[in-house]
């Protein structure tokens, strides 16, 4: 929640280049002003999830709070859009706090490839050959063998993107909670993924990498060729996304799980 008080009045707002967004940031502009990122009280993003998920990647070390207003087409991180009574708005927001995952890539040639996501680190067959993959959770092997297309550790917030669409469990955001969740499993056909602690280090291995070559992506940065990858939530870093009275996230998240 936002603490008692808060005041926002000093607003940066960022676009996409969708003519929605643009012609919102001309006019949010040049009503309440625009001032640079790294002055402003707040960041307020004008477009859909992809810009989104840009902007907090962009601005994940600052701590500062976001604030999304829709004009793109999936929105389920913004607000409503309307130009009238924003600071209001701001100032009546509740902040949720997220914190996103760090995975460890080490490719081929061993290097180290580190990147954040947060919404899931997945990792894809590179291939018409399906991975195969070994799965350690804090160390110990939990699954030997995964024959599939790939394997995702999902966020929370990220539980209901692509961790919802390959039939993984949506997660409630306040919960410690990470989904680890296979995609198109053969073998073993049962497994369904798992839901470990959110401290959980997941390390998953892929075996036979040069026959069965495996790539691993978080959010948008991929890294080719994995020979291991290594998974935790980062909790040294906090993000906080701001959302209308009534709006949460978590409201959000608990309507996905009744099909709203």
């Amino acid at each position: 929640m936002n603490s008692p008080g808060q005041r926002f009045s000093t607003i940066a707002f960022i676009a996409s280049g969708t003519p929605e967004a643009r012609e919102a940031y001309d006019r949010l502009s040049q009503r309440y002003g625009n001032a640079e990122p790294a002055k402003a009280d707040v960041i307020v993003a004008l477009g859909g999830d992809g810009l989104m998920l840009q902007t907090l990647h962009k601005f994940m070390a600052t701590g500062k709070p976001i604030y999304g207003m829709h004009r793109g087409t999936v929105g389920f991180l913004m607000n409503e859009y309307g130009h009238d009574k924003l600071v209001e708005r701001l100032n009546s927001a509740r902040i949720t706090v997220i914190h996103p995952l760090v995975m460890r890539a080490t490719d081929a040639a061993g290097r180290v490839h580190e990147h954040r996501a947060i919404n899931e680190v997945s990792l894809f067959r590179q291939s018409a050959q399906a991975a195969h993959l070994r799965i350690l959770v804090d160390g110990k092997e939990r699954l030997a063998e995964l024959i599939a297309d790939g394997v995702l550790v999902a966020t929370p917030a990220g539980s209901t993107a692509y961790n919802l669409s390959v039939q993984g469990p949506i997660i409630p955001v306040g919960a410690p909670l990470l989904a680890l969740t296979p995609i198109s499993p053969f073998r073993p056909r049962r497994w369904r993924g798992a839901l470990l602690p959110d401290k959980a280090k997941v390390t998953i291995e892929a075996l036979d990498p040069g026959k069965r070559p495996v790539a691993a992506v978080a959010d948008h940065d991929e890294v080719r060729s994995v020979h291991s990858v290594d998974i935790g939530m980062d909790l040294g870093v906090s993000i906080n996304l701001m959302f209308d009275p009534g709006h949460s996230l978590d409201e959000r998240i608990l309507g996905e799980q009744f099909g709203f």
